[in-house]
């Protein structure tokens, strides 16, 4: 077994210096990957072990053995300062001191799009600009793209809905002040006791963040088109806009702040990168290596039989049966089912299975993932598209509340192709389209519903012009449902964002980044604080470091 905590030791003075502390991280994501960087520049000897037989989790990358490349996840990145600060850190630099974000992004009037990456995050990954971030289609064939640029926007406003022109300077003033108390003065803190989330009630009830972003969006905006322009982002971080708190609104703002962006080579040229320089630091990752169980003791190297006293985590067993033994265990895996699954039940007392199992999770999604033919039509598609079927907020309604698939969908069609002709054959594109479905308490069968929605789904884009001719110029189709989400990637009920970003699961209430159960346990990731998201997932990265820090008397500098 390991030694005790360092809180737990008086070292004589004049010790000889212990060896580094040695953390094992579950999950080769985004978070686990920016945290074992992290983890290593604080001067600690980190393995991430990982199921898959590469890294990215969610955000894996597949090639296909005829030519195409395919992210099976996130594809939208923000912020590209977190990345920059990652790919700046080296051993014993952890930098976690110093100011979270750059000082000239307050009152932010048009969005930045002329660097895309700093220096070092050049040296790994080439990031460019994606303009517009989005073009949302809606059902009667007209579209808005959505660029952060105010000026378009309100020219696009004038055309499509002038009479909310008025109430859209009122959104942008109010998304900004959310965004600025929301996001650039709370982001990085760690809600772990109520004191902290008391303190930050008053400013969140003064600014309307508590409502529903819905019925918030709809404070401004007449037209149906602008509430669901203005609302439908948070579904990209699995989030209900009818149930999301407002606070998500910021979500607006880092966007417009920071500008979305492309990966060349995909996600996974990203994913790669952050490998590449958790590497360099001296971590070590090892793939095929799926986690059985995390090995808890009471202070004393005894098995734990009952939810009270000391209880530590002393490494991890892997399916294989191998032990690895290590000081720190932090999970980039799924909130519930790394509690449900692999901490004793008896070492668990506040998230005990009556609590994880009554969270609600978020929706899953069916991925389709497909090539086709460029055939010479000019496709009248941008990067990123969202196709919005001709009902919102029923829709959503079924989705979330009663877990039903509906007569119609929506879906976010991604077609990265049009900026990076390498992911697909010479003359050929590669697309996905996610359409947002039940989670499995639903008990649907995807065995049978996955082919259904999915010829619904090439029907819809051949039939109604989206990608002509599609079924025709297929040359590579498969897909994933919910399934997928519960079994590969081993999240409860087949969720696809870990817990949902209600106001009762937000903040304080969604899961606690250092567990409140076990000593030397800690989250990271989608299902831990702050939420879902790429650079929601780089700030836990960034949370979950300084609370381990803290424990062992790390310098933050």
């Amino acid at each position: 077994m390991t030694d005790l905590p360092a809180a737990a030791r008086r070292p004589a003075e004049n010790a000889v210096p212990t060896r580094p502390k040695r953390a094992v991280i579950i999950g080769a994501g985004f978070g686990g990957l920016s945290l074992g960087i992290r983890l290593q520049s604080l001067g600690l000897d980190t393995v991430i072990v990982e199921r898959l037989d590469g890294p990215g989790g969610r955000g894996y990358q597949k090639r296909t053995p005829d030519g195409y490349v395919f992210d099976m996840g996130p594809t939208v990145i923000t912020v590209p300062h977190f990345l920059e600060e990652l790919f700046r850190l080296e051993r014993g630099q952890p930098a976690l001191d110093g100011p979270d974000f750059p000082d000239d992004v307050r009152g932010a009037e048009r969005v930045k799009t002329g660097d895309s990456g700093g220096p070092r995050t050049r040296d790994y990954v080439q990031l460019r600009p994606i303009l517009p971030f989005y073009r949302i289609v809606f059902d009667d064939g007209t579209y808005f793209d959505y660029d952060g640029d105010p000026e378009n926007t309100r020219r696009q406003i004038g055309e499509l809905a002038p009479q909310d022109l008025a109430g859209y300077e009122r959104f942008h003033k109010d998304a900004q002040a959310i965004f600025e108390r929301g996001f650039l003065e709370l982001g990085y803190t760690h809600f772990g006791d109520v004191g902290t989330m008391l303190r930050v009630v008053p400013d969140l009830l003064k600014l309307d963040a508590v409502r529903t972003l819905f019925s918030f969006t709809s404070k401004y905006f007449q037209s149906d088109k602008l509430r669901q322009v203005f609302s439908f982002e948070t579904l990209l971080v699995g989030g209900n806009p009818l149930s999301v708190p407002a606070i998500y609104a910021m979500i607006h703002f880092v966007e417009k702040t920071w500008g979305v962006h492309y990966a060349m080579g995909g996600t996974g040229a990203l994913v790669r990168a952050l490998e590449r320089k958790y590497r360099e630091l001296g971590g070590e990752v090892r793939y095929g290596a799926g986690v059985q169980g995390i090995t808890v003791t009471d202070e004393w190297g005894r098995p734990v039989t009952r939810p009270v006293g000391p209880r530590v985590a002393r490494g991890v067993t892997l399916e294989s049966g191998e032990e690895l033994p290590a000081d720190l265990v932090i999970s980039n895996g799924d909130w519930a089912n790394t509690y449900l699954k692999r901490v004793p039940a008896a070492a668990r007392l506040v998230n005990n299975d009556l609590r994880v199992k009554a969270a609600r999770q978020s929706m899953s999604l069916l991925v389709i993932y497909f090539g086709f033919r460029d055939d010479g039509r000019p496709l009248n598609l941008q990067h990123h598209n969202i196709l919005l079927g001709p009902r919102y907020e029923a829709l959503l309604r079924e989705i979330f509340g009663d877990k039903t698939l509906g007569r119609d969908f929506s879906q976010y069609l991604h077609v990265p192709t049009l900026t990076d002709p390498s992911l697909a054959p010479p003359g050929h594109h590669a697309a996905y389209t996610l359409i947002p479905v039940p989670n499995a308490a639903s008990g649907l069968d995807w065995t049978v519903e996955g082919p259904k929605l999915v010829d619904r789904v090439y029907a819809y884009l051949d039939e109604r012009g989206i990608i002509p001719g599609l079924r025709d110029r297929l040359t590579h189709s498969e897909y994933v449902t919910p399934d997928y989400f519960a079994g590969t990637l081993d999240s409860h009920l087949g969720n696809a964002f870990g817990p949902e970003p209600l106001l009762v699961q937000s903040a304080f209430f969604r899961p606690h980044n250092r567990s409140e159960d076990v000593r030397n346990l800690y989250l990271v990731g989608a299902g831990a604080q702050p939420g879902a998201g790429t650079p929601a997932v780089m700030m836990s990265a960034k949370m979950t470091a300084r609370l381990i820090a803290e424990d062992l008397h790390l310098s933050l500098k």
